[in-house]
């Protein structure tokens, strides 16, 4: 019986690279000390995973974009004591 805790692998992608493509692939995968699959598994997992969470961060950011603006486009509320604040010379040397 095995104790391993990896999930066992029954999916299977298929896909063609170029020559160039699959020498570059097994290049790193090498260099890594890892089996083309392992090493081409991890490298999408971790692309994929990337994508989607730029998509769900702009959905979700899309989302948002109404609320803010419709604050943006409220009128301009009175700051008591801003216009004075603005008035004053800056403490701050060009």
């Amino acid at each position: 019986m095995s104790t391993s805790t990896s999930p066992l692998k029954s999916a299977r992608l298929e896909f063609r690279v170029t020559a160039d493509q699959k020498e570059v692939i097994e290049e790193a995968a090498a260099i890594e000390g890892r089996t083309v699959t392992d090493f081409s598994a991890s490298v999408l997992v971790e692309r994929a995973q990337e994508v989607i969470e730029r998509e769900r961060r702009l959905r979700v950011d899309a989302v948002r974009f109404d609320a803010f603006i419709e604050v943006m486009e409220r009128p301009p509320r009175t700051v008591e004591g801003l216009r004075e604040l603005m008035r004053r010379d800056s403490v701050f040397v060009d």
